[in-house]
């Protein structure tokens, strides 16, 4: 993208503001933050909210390094834990909440959304099988090595699957959301 897709305004506020309140909303008790050494203003754009932020100190590292930091910052009391992306803003707390619901009725399953058959973020792993990530290499090899254990989440939520890889992407993710706010009114 060129810039820090975090910081993308979505009218009034940052895409990571948007993934942090929805988050936030769903009444997720312990959110955590990760990112690059060079996050400082990421880390600010959500500075007034109740979420704690860790560092990846390895600028060039692959998400699950990000994940290792992440899970060494949580809480030990989580059951599970959901990795979000701040490139899919548009993710709804409805999905959020039904993935949480599912987890309370099926607490050892890996709950992926889908939309129209097509699978989305974000993620949701019991704590047990997350941990697996410090002998893992990816979020990939995890999901691969626990099929049997997979529950998808159907939705009607699109937002599962619009991330902001392009400028493209972005311009869809602003037209989506320019869309919903007109719904609103």
């Amino acid at each position: 993208m060129g810039q820090l897709k975090q910081l993308l305004p979505l009218g009034s506020l940052t895409a990571i503001e948007h993934c942090a309140n929805t988050v936030l909303s769903s009444g997720v008790s312990d959110v955590v933050l990760v990112i690059s050494s060079d996050g400082a203003a990421v880390s600010s754009a959500i500075e007034p909210l109740p979420i704690r932020v860790a560092v990846n100190p390895d600028n060039g590292s692959d998400m699950a390094a990000s994940v290792r930091v992440g899970l060494n910052a949580l809480e030990d009391s989580a059951s599970a834990v959901m990795i979000c992306l701040a490139d899919h803003p548009l993710v709804l707390q409805e999905t959020i909440n039904a993935m949480l619901a599912t987890h309370q009725k099926n607490p050892e399953a890996v709950i992926i959304p889908s939309n129209n058959g097509r699978r989305g973020h974000p993620t949701l792993f019991p704590r047990k099988i997350i941990q697996e990530i410090f002998e893992r290499s990816s979020l990939r090899d995890i999901i691969a090595a626990h099929v049997g254990m997979i529950v998808y989440e159907n939705t009607e939520d699109d937002g599962v699957l619009l991330d902001m890889d392009t400028p493209e992407d972005y311009e869809r993710i602003l037209d989506k959301f320019s869309n919903n706010e007109q719904k609103k009114i």
